[in-house]
């Protein structure tokens, strides 16, 4: 069996009493990790969360598979610290999927509107089938599209290809059918 050490040189350097984070190598996709969380994830370790994630993303896994079935609460703090995860991997071309999302979880995902941002599944192994399926697969629609503007950073949701006018710092943004961003 292998440890989070093998997978991620340096991961266990770092410990949190809260969270227990642990990975496992998915075979048959690229780039695919699966994390298995157990404990909570609030305002006081979600820095944690991130950081060690972001060890993760940083040694080139970017299709990430969250086991949620040990994971008893998400405050606020911490679905923004899964939103600047997606962000990473969504721009490296990966994704995130999450598991076994226990009830009061996946409660808080939908209250404030983050569930349409994250692919929820019911067991870790449809979620798996999902990644593999996807592997194999041509790529499927691009829009709905989150993106970030390249210039102010802000968040843009885009429905379809074309030229937008960021609504926060006013820029011209051209969005290709591919899903590519750019200014002017």
């Amino acid at each position: 069996m292998e440890s989070n050490n093998s997978i991620v040189s340096g991961f266990d350097s770092d410990k949190d009493d809260s969270l227990k984070i642990t990975l496992h190598k998915i075979p048959g996709v690229q780039n695919g990790c699966m994390v298995v969380l157990d404990g909570y994830i609030d305002t006081y370790n979600s820095s944690f969360f991130q950081k060690q994630l972001t060890k993760v993303i940083g040694a080139g896994y970017f299709n990430l598979l969250f086991n949620c079935g040990g994971l008893s609460y998400v405050s606020s703090t911490g679905l923004g610290s899964f939103t600047i995860l997606l962000k990473m991997v969504k721009v490296k071309g990966g994704d995130i999927i999450l598991s076994e999302v226990q009830e009061k979880v996946a409660e808080v995902f939908q209250i404030l509107g983050f569930s349409q941002f994250f692919n929820l599944k019911d067991t870790t192994e449809e979620a798996l089938e999902y990644l593999r399926h996807d592997e194999g697969s041509a790529p499927g629609p691009v829009f709905p599209k989150m993106l970030v503007c390249p210039s102010c950073g802000k968040n843009i949701q885009a429905a379809h290809a074309g030229r937008f006018r960021c609504t926060n710092c006013k820029a011209i943004i051209t969005i290709s059918e591919a899903g590519a961003i750019t200014l002017g």
